[in-house]
């Protein structure tokens, strides 16, 4: 059984307090936005996952290998050229979502968008209520 610990494990330390200090002010106001739209549809609080990931939710994963940990279910980061926009179960089933989404990137299990206004915010919110949906079916809370 593996005892390496998950190296993003949920803090005290504030999301909002965080969000403060992001810079510019534009891509602040972004992820102020984007909080308040996975706080409305998830339900959940926001919470500091490592020093940079505001999350949503949380769920308890075990691998085959015996490797165990706690994540959240939703869940963004403002990287120094993007945000980087976590669904949990990744966007393999989201085609006709990222058809609609607009200008944006795809990382292995992250979407980057340099804006907000760069993408279509309906859309994205469809994708956090079936990103979340699909969690509750594989991981109910």
């Amino acid at each position: 059984m593996s005892k390496a610990k998950n190296k993003t494990q949920k803090t005290a330390q504030s999301a909002v307090a965080f969000l403060q200090g992001v810079k510019p002010e534009q891509k602040q106001a972004d992820c102020l936005k984007i909080l308040e739209m996975m706080k409305d549809i998830s339900g959940y609080e926001p919470k500091m996952w490592g020093p940079s990931i505001i999350g949503f939710g949380e769920y308890h994963y075990k691998y085959e290998s015996g490797r165990e940990g706690d994540m959240c279910r939703i869940g963004f980061a403002p990287r120094a050229q993007n945000l980087t926009i976590y669904i949990m179960p990744g966007y393999q089933d989201f085609d006709d979502e990222l058809s609609r989404l607009g200008k944006h990137k795809m990382g292995k299990s992250c979407l980057y968008i340099k804006r907000l206004t760069d993408v279509d915010e309906d859309v994205l919110g469809e994708m956090i209520t079936k990103g979340l949906r699909l969690m509750e079916e594989k991981y109910p809370s």
